[in-house]
């Protein structure tokens, strides 16, 4: 059984057509791995921290999507979500690399020692 962990990175700010991309993809990617019932999660990192709070909202085009995948949110970097002021939306906050000076990042040593193949978005 394949151990995917999908990392999106894309700031919804941006407003490009590019950055909803990445996250469509990224989400599609879960849903895609979810359905073959294969272990897979989703991190937000960087200023993709800011996607959650953009995805909750009804109307926007991933939200059906997100709320798909919901369950295989991991969630998201504390320490990204404090640099760029992001809610965290009801997610973790996942702190498990202690960086000097940070509340922590998302360890990607860890996920590839437990098996997991890290895709970025």
């Amino acid at each position: 059984m394949s151990k995917t962990a999908v990392v999106v990175l894309s700031d919804p700010k941006a407003g490009s057509e590019e950055a909803l991309g990445r996250v469509f993809n990224a989400m599609a990617v879960v849903y895609d791995a979810k359905q073959a019932e294969e272990e897979v999660k989703l991190i937000f990192q960087g200023t993709g921290t800011r996607w959650p709070e953009a995805l909750l909202k009804e109307d926007h085009p991933g939200h059906e999507l997100y709320k798909a995948i919901e369950d295989k949110i991991e969630g998201i970097s504390c320490g990204c979500a404090e640099v760029f002021g992001a809610n965290a939306s009801g997610l973790d906050l996942i702190t498990d690399n202690q960086v000097p000076g940070t509340s922590g990042f998302p360890s990607h040593a860890v996920l590839c020692q437990e098996g997991f193949q890290v895709i970025t978005f």
